[in-house]
C-alpha cells in the first residue's frame, strides 16, 4: 500500500507545488505515494464559506472555528483511518530526523495547514492534532511547512532515492552533520581535494568523515548527541 497524504489547506492551488517535481514529483507520478488535497472552506454552513471568527477574550486577528476543521478532519480521516494527524504550528514539536522516519514508515499523515493567528484549541484537543514545528520562525501559514514534512518524508519510502544508502550518511541520521563533500575539479581556485579522498584507502576515508562529521556538528550544533564534549582540534 503505498503512503497516502490527505493536505487540508485553505489554499489546495498551493500543491503538489515543489512535490510535484524531483524526487517526490516521480515517486506520486509513480504512485508510491498519493497526495489528496481538502479545501476546508467546503465544510463552512454560511453563503461566504467561513472558517474563522474573532478570538475569544480579544486580541488580534482571527482564529480558525472548531466545528469547520473538526468536520473536515471528520470527512477526510474517519475513525479507523490509522494515520497520524498533523497540525503545522510554530508552538509544535519540532520536527526530527526521528520524527521523519516513523513517518514514512507508517500509512501516512493527515496535515492540517492552519492560518490566521492560530486554530481554535478544542479541535486540536478533539481530534487528536499532533502539533509540529518546522522551525522557530513565523510562515504566513501550514503550506509551506507541509511541503516541508511531506518532502522529507516522501524521499524515505522505498524506492524513492536510487542509492538507499544515501539516507543513511545525511546530517541527523546519526546525531551528527554530514562530513563536507567534494568533487572534480581536482583543484578549485588553488584549493585541491583533500588527500585522503583520493587515497584509494576506504577505511582512512570513512574515519577522516566521521571526524569531519564531529568536527562540524561540534561547531555549529553542539545540542546534538554527536557533537564532541570537547573541542576537536582541526
Amino acid at each position: 500500500m503505498s503512503f497516502r497524504a490527505s493536505v487540508l489547506t485553505l489554499y489546495p492551488e498551493m500543491f503538489p507545488g515543489m512535490l510535484g517535481l524531483s524526487l517526490a514529483g516521480r515517486a506520486l507520478g509513480s504512485g508510491i505515494w498519493s497526495l489528496e488535497t481538502v479545501q476546508i472552506r467546503d465544510f463552512a454552513a454560511d453563503r461566504h464559506r467561513t472558517v474563522d471568527d474573532t478570538p475569544a477574550g480579544g486580541g488580534a486577528g482571527m482564529v480558525m472555528r472548531a466545528d469547520i476543521l473538526a468536520a473536515a478532519i471528520d470527512a477526510t480521516a474517519p475513525a479507523g483511518d490509522g494515520r497520524p494527524r498533523l497540525l503545522m504550528s510554530p508552538r509544535g514539536r519540532p520536527l526530527t530526523q526521528a520524527r521523519v522516519r516513523a513517518l514514512a514508515a507508517g500509512p501516512g499523515a493527515v496535515v492540517v495547514c492552519g492560518r490566521f493567528e492560530g486554530v481554535d484549541q478544542r479541535v486540536i484537543d478533539a481530534r487528536g492534532l499532533e502539533e509540529v514545528s518546522v522551525g522557530d520562525y513565523i510562515l504566513s501559514g501550514g503550506e509551506p511547512a507541509a511541503h516541508i514534512l511531506l518532502d522529507a518524508v516522501v524521499r524515505l519510502l522505498p524506492g524513492v532515492m536510487g542509492n538507499a544508502r544515501s539516507g543513511e550518511q545525511e546530517s541527523f541520521e546519526h546525531g551528527l552533520l554530514e562530513h563536507p563533500h567534494y568533487t572534480r575539479p581536482q583543484i578549485f581556485e588553488g584549493e585541491p581535494i583533500p588527500d585522503v579522498l583520493t587515497s584509494g584507502n576506504h577505511a582512512r576515508i570513512e574515519a577522516w568523515r566521521r571526524q569531519q562529521a564531529r568536527r562540524l556538528t561540534t561547531e555549529r550544533r553542539p545540542d546534538l548527541p554527536g557533537a564532541a564534549a570537547q573541542p576537536l582540534v582541526k
